[in-house]
């Protein structure tokens, strides 16, 4: 072989070997989640649902001392200030979360979603872990009786004076298998939501209601007129219900947002969160 035709093999090899560098280059960086339009976002370093977007869900209102005048952009209110330090680890301004919203139920039912991530206090158990995924936990919370001056409930201390009176609850949640697991389900009045709760509450139809403490906290002093938060249960007064983000099963984010979570709860952010948003929701009767 003379030395033009070496030159022109070695040409032609190194023109093989760059095209196929090339192609794994884009193979490495091609979106690979399972949600149609799916796409990586920080440089392809995460996959998100939309490019260079994080999206996160809440509530539909959000409330108190979770989401400020249910404003959860403003990063106010804790679970809106918590979404927005983790967006930051994951490499995301403020300015590049989209905020969605959606009901508690759908949230946590089997199926494709449209957003990255979910806040609205889920709490972790092994049968929703069935149809979503949990990020690690950013709150341990309690279950707590709210009711108002003038009710029957409001001088109730043991768990005993509560199962003779009408109790409300949201269904499928913590909330309802702490109030069915203590109270049974005979008085026990199943609601859509919180909000139609506080209204069963606010028209006499049911003397107090069960909700997480923050809330509890929330509703009494902003919400109900004469509010009083009556206690906390006994079994959820040590340890409490761990609350975290929701992802769709398998996500590739759940890693990410779990090390950022952490990360956070190590650093203290958390704790200052805590601080500032849950103060007031830090103490509180236990039923006897």
């Amino acid at each position: 072989m003379n030395a033009f035709a070496r030159l022109r093999r070695v040409a032609a090899l190194t023109a093989v070997a760059t095209a196929t560098v090339v192609s794994l280059t884009a193979c490495a960086f091609a979106p690979t989640g399972s949600d149609a339009g799916s796409a990586p976002a920080t440089d392809g370093a995460l996959q998100t649902v939309t490019a260079g977007k994080l999206t996160i869900a809440t509530g539909e209102p959000a409330f108190s001392p979770w989401v400020e005048n249910d404003d959860p952009a403003s990063c106010e209110g804790f679970e809106a200030a918590v979404s927005c330090a983790v967006a930051e680890k994951l490499g995301f301004a403020t300015s590049d979360i989209v905020w969605v919203r959606s009901n508690f139920d759908s949230a946590i039912a089997p199926g494709p979603k449209d957003w990255d991530m979910n806040i609205q206090q889920f709490s972790i158990t092994d049968e929703r872990k069935q149809a979503v995924d949990f990020s690690s936990p950013y709150y341990t919370t309690t279950q707590a009786v709210v009711t108002t001056g003038t009710s029957p409930a409001a001088s109730v201390t043991s768990v005993a004076e509560l199962k003779n009176l009408p109790v409300g609850v949201m269904s499928a949640t913590t909330s309802y298998t702490v109030a069915a697991d203590q109270l049974g389900t005979a008085n026990l009045s199943v609601f859509n939501s919180n909000d139609d709760a506080v209204a069963a509450l606010q028209s006499g139809q049911v003397d107090a209601i069960v909700v997480d403490l923050p809330t509890a906290f929330y509703l009494a002093g902003a919400v109900l007129d004469d509010g009083k938060v009556v206690g906390q249960f006994p079994d959820s007064s040590a340890g409490g219900d761990e609350l975290a983000y929701v992802l769709p099963k398998g996500s590739a984010l759940t890693t990410p947002v779990s090390d950022a979570i952490d990360a956070l709860r190590a650093d203290g952010t958390l704790e200052q969160l805590q601080q500032k948003w849950l103060a007031d929701a830090v103490d509180a009767p236990v039923l006897k």
